[in-house]
């Protein structure tokens, strides 16, 4: 393996200034991901910027409108243990809790698995579901994208070069609303062979807003608007969900692989998903 050479900044500033910097530097904080990836030779960067010496990056902060800032650095197991993910973002904790084993969970970091950026992996399909943004710093300040729109392909992001992901920001939670993840994998642990994440929002006994993703069927996360409408008006009925689960299997673009078929996978679609809805809305309508 090459000489590598490792730089702890104290500042998202100094950090990006790095990254502008030195030529094929790398984040790393947990190093979950990244120090596999070293030793498989799949990536061989000069430099590694560690991050988690950066206070402001290894806190979740409650703001005073409600929403919640997730900073990179920190790790699954304090993403799983956060009492304030309630509502819709429960789906949030949900999938942290379901993160590979503690060892991983100990060290792994949030902004690590969002900026890798794996479909099969946890949070994307979460963040989506929790209508999250994602907050990014470069060289010319910061900027925040939707969840949505920050995966691209398969690990591919909305990050330019010299930029990081500083942040993950969660709306605050409407009266009413609940979230779900579930996620069907081979053995405890391992990546999701399709996974479902799921909030709604209930009023008077129906649903007045919902978030459908799943993961592990394509490049990225598959979210419709068209699937989140057909659960509009409903009381989750199913119908309406089979009907939104038949949206997202035509959207899906599942592939062969040593964990399952492609058509293995879009079979799954509508069963996890009936399960995850199911579950979130009979949260949302005790809480309404």
């Amino acid at each position: 393996m090459p000489r590598i050479e490792l730089l702890r900044p104290t500042s998202v500033e100094d950090a990006v200034a790095l990254l502008a910097n030195r030529e094929g530097s790398r984040c790393i904080a947990g190093g979950q991901t990244m120090v596999a990836m070293l030793n498989a030779g799949l990536v061989e960067p000069p430099v590694l910027i560690a991050i988690s010496a950066i206070e402001e990056l290894g806190a979740i902060v409650e703001q005073d409108d409600g929403t919640i800032r997730i900073g990179a650095a920190v790790c699954h197991r304090d993403v799983a243990q956060f009492s304030g993910c309630t509502g819709a973002n429960a789906v949030i904790r949900e999938a942290a809790r379901v993160i590979a084993h503690p060892a991983i969970r100990n060290f792994g970091t949030i902004g690590g698995a969002l900026a890798h950026a794996d479909p099969a992996a946890d949070y994307p399909t979460a963040v989506v579901a929790a209508g999250a943004t994602i907050e990014i710093a470069g060289a010319n300040g910061r900027r925040t994208i939707p969840s949505e729109e920050f995966f691209l392909d398969y690990l591919t992001t909305a990050l330019e070069p010299g930029e990081m992901v500083t942040a993950l920001q969660l709306p605050a939670p409407e009266a009413g609303s609940s979230g779900h993840y579930l996620k069907f994998s081979r053995v405890d642990g391992d990546y999701a062979i399709a996974s479902v994440g799921v909030t709604l929002q209930a009023k008077d006994g129906r649903c007045t807003a919902a978030r459908l993703a799943i993961g592990g069927c394509g490049s990225t996360p598959v979210f419709d608007p068209s699937a989140n409408a057909l659960l509009l008006g409903s009381r989750c009925e199913e119908t309406a969900i089979a009907a939104a689960a038949e949206l997202l299997v035509s959207r899906a673009d599942p592939v062969d692989d040593v964990r399952a078929s492609a058509a293995y996978r879009r079979a799954l679609i509508p069963r996890l998903l009936r399960r995850a809805v199911r579950h979130a809305w009979s949260q949302a309508i005790g809480v309404q």
